[in-house]
């Protein structure tokens, strides 16, 4: 399962906020047997965001955005997710429910705060989602998520991004397996031997420095018996550190 994910937000691109939703869904994906084959940052900016997504839609498995999501001034993703796939933006009477429920709920654990800032909110431009999606009612705050076609919408904010993915992650799976290596070896003194890998073994291999003074070494395959043989075949011709 090929699937490419799309975090969307001027202040990730900015410096602003560090994209640990990427990190974490790489991972969560990976871990599933998915192959991650995409990474992007976008601005708000409407056009790019539906644009980007009806393109990776065609082309891959499942695309996952996250971020831009909400009843904000810069909150377009609905909108371009809407515009991928030439839907208008309706308002579902259970999350429309949940949002009521959420706000009240908020209210009454901060009089103070509400009082002092007047709070009211658009509750329908909160609740409004892509017609024809399968809403995805947040367990973690306000904005809820969805899932239109093989487009995975998600909010930005990390907390309730991987309450959502949670509520999906069966849905994503596939046949990839990896194992890591570690060695003290640099990586120049194993070109050849990792080439060698590559040639005899249906599997990838990765080199990455890490702390420590180790370099990581990651396999991945389709095959765990084939990945096993690599595995076996680098160990007898590298120095692996056994954690």
């Amino acid at each position: 399962m090929e699937v490419a994910i799309l975090t969307v937000g001027d202040e990730v691109l900015a410096g602003d906020t560090e994209n640990t939703n990427a990190t974490w869904l790489a991972g969560r994906l990976t871990d599933a047997g998915a192959t991650v084959v995409r990474i992007l940052t976008v601005p708000d900016d409407r056009d790019l965001i539906a644009e980007t997504v009806r393109e990776w839609s065609d082309s891959f498995d499942a695309v996952v955005v996250t971020g831009g999501l909400g009843g904000t001034h810069d909150d377009v993703t609905a909108d371009a997710v809407a515009d991928a796939f030439g839907r208008e933006l309706v308002v579902d009477p259970t999350v429309r429910e949940d949002v009521i429920e959420t706000v009240a709920s908020y209210r009454d654990e901060n009089p103070d705060l509400v009082e002092a800032h007047d709070l009211d909110i658009d509750v329908d431009a909160w609740a409004a989602l892509p017609a024809g999606s399968r809403p995805l009612v947040n367990p973690e705050g306000l904005c809820p998520g969805c899932v239109l076609e093989n487009v995975y919408a998600f909010p930005g904010v990390p907390a309730e991004m991987r309450a959502l993915f949670e509520l999906v992650a069966p849905e994503f799976g596939g046949d990839a397996v990896s194992t890591t290596l570690h060695t003290p070896q640099p990586e120049g003194s194993m070109v050849e031997t990792l080439a060698g890998v590559r040639e005899r073994f249906d599997v990838t291999v990765g080199s990455y420095p890490s702390s420590g003074g180790r370099n990581r070494l990651k396999l991945t395959g389709t095959d765990a018996e084939t990945l096993a043989e690599a595995a076996a075949w680098l160990r007898e011709r590298v120095d692996i550190v056994e954690d």
